[in-house]
């Protein structure tokens, strides 16, 4: 693929230029983030941004001599095994009413139980199981969510309830979901959950989190009962993302079968849809704005987060309003220059082979490979808040609602050691968020050998995407320190 050698100077200088732009982007101290507190680590910070830049040269300069042709959707099929019939069905009877029983459980402690957040189970389940434990789990065993989400599983079971009543033909046909939507609705439910995590007032009430799950396990039923369940493919925007996180999974379960493929490779199965770069860019976006919201680039005094709060407050904001009103400004912010800058990405590569190629089907083509940058950067961001807070779920199991209840014999425990130390958890955070960013590069890769013609074209155009992965990889590691 690098036959040439009058093309080899203009590759090696466009790597170069890329891991310049990558360390420009990463001072090399910063303020402490994520782990609570300063820590010593082995190596200078420095160096874990210049060698995240040259692992992603490196991988883009290997993958350019030994990948010359597509391969990522022949690895993706790997081996598969016959599931039995009755540990389906079983399977899916048994997570389906796992999850009614959770989501019910979330509403009724939200709801009726005690409003300390740190004795009602409503936030923990919310922030730490649902929002970070499923895309964690979802990386290892694939799509869980789709067995797991409480609105599929009542809907399949008043579908089948409703068969077994009337016979097929009594069930009435659900509408179309309105093809030109796409999955825009799915990205708006991300983005308020966002809004929500990141700038509501009264975030972690147990209440508010109660009436919230509820309403929306409402909107998803009727949304069921109008348009099937195609209706969750479509608006169910966490459904989205978890469906994502599983692309990257070892397992695939399909077709009464669990296909074992190399992880990563599922990105090849994601097919490009109207919407679905915005689902993953409020994804990468939402989770950079919580790295820059929590640090002193948002902070400190004259940082754009104080000087935007101190304008709400000079419009005639309370000091609260003037907050929400400032983080919700910053959050947009964020998520308008981390699309602006993919969008350059792909002009980039669309000035390969203008005449052929529009930016709009190039965003959307390209999206899935974007998708591992946003898991790999959600997973490091939130791995430690999912090991220091994730182990609370142990004493509130057995008192959900905080009324001093024992029902497994677990409200008792001490669960104040860290299970990991600091040291360890920076690793695991760096190891996240590098290898997203090479399966995103590997991805990105081998879809341009199947868009562009010829496998030089296709190596031009991931210059620019070179560059967008080592500049969000450096900006990644610079807000996890």
């Amino acid at each position: 693929m690098l036959d040439a050698s009058r093309g080899r100077p203009r590759r090696w200088i466009a790597a170069g230029t890329s891991v310049a732009l990558g360390a420009l982007l990463a001072p090399s101290t910063a303020a402490a983030h994520g782990l609570g507190g300063t820590r010593s680590l082995p190596i200078p910070e420095w160096l874990f941004a210049w060698a995240a830049a040259i692992v992603l040269v490196i991988s883009f300069v290997g993958l350019s001599i030994l990948w010359p042709r597509p391969r990522l959707a022949q690895l993706s099929e790997g081996r598969s095994y016959a599931v039995p019939a009755a540990v389906r069905v079983g399977g899916r009877v048994v997570l389906g009413a796992l999850g009614i029983a959770l989501w019910g459980l979330t509403v009724w402690a939200g709801l009726s139980g005690t409003q300390n957040i740190q004795r009602n189970i409503a936030p923990n389940m919310v922030y730490v199981i649902f929002w970070v434990g499923l895309p964690v789990v979802s990386l290892f065993v694939g799509d869980l969510w789709r067995v797991l989400s409480p609105w599929r599983a009542i809907a399949d079971a008043a579908a089948w309830v409703a068969r077994k009543a009337g016979g097929p033909e009594g069930l009435p046909a659900p509408m179309p979901f309105p093809a030109r939507l796409g999955l825009w609705p799915a990205a708006a439910v991300l983005l308020a959950f966002a809004w929500l995590e990141l700038a509501a007032p009264s975030k972690d009430d147990p209440d508010l989190l109660g009436l919230l799950a509820l309403l929306y396990g409402a909107a998803m039923l009727i949304g069921c009962g109008v348009y099937g369940t195609r209706f969750l493919d479509q608006v169910d925007g966490f459904g989205r993302y978890f469906g994502l996180a599983a692309s990257l999974a070892p397992l695939h379960w399909a077709d009464g079968r669990v296909h074992v493929r190399w992880p990563g490779t599922g990105l090849a199965g994601v097919k490009p849809e109207t919407g679905l770069a915005a689902v993953v860019l409020v994804l990468v976006g939402s989770t950079t704005f919580d790295g820059v919201s929590a640090g002193e680039l948002w902070t400190a005094n004259g940082s754009p987060g104080v000087w935007l709060t101190d304008r709400m407050a000079d419009l005639g904001f309370t000091a609260s309003g003037s907050a929400t009103a400032a983080e919700t400004l910053g959050l947009a912010i964020v998520i308008g220059l981390v699309t602006g800058f993919v969008r350059l990405g792909i002009a980039g590569v669309r000035s390969v082979d203008p005449k052929r190629l529009e930016s709009r089907d190039l965003m959307g083509r390209f999206a899935p490979t974007i998708a591992p940058i946003a898991i790999g950067y959600a997973v490091a961001h939130y791995i430690s808040y999912l090991v220091d807070t994730g182990k609370f779920v142990i004493p509130l199991v057995s008192d959900p609602r905080g009324t001093g209840a024992d029902w497994f014999g677990t409200a008792g425990v001490n669960v104040e050691s860290v299970l990991l130390g600091g040291t360890l958890v920076w690793y695991l955070q760096v190891g996240a968020l590098l290898l997203g960013h090479v399966a995103g590069l590997v991805a990105s890769h081998d879809l341009a050998l199947r868009t562009f013609r010829g496998p030089r074209a296709a190596a031009r155009s991931q210059y620019w995407m070179l560059a967008v992965m080592v500049a969000f990889t450096s900006l990644g590691l610079w807000l996890l320190s």
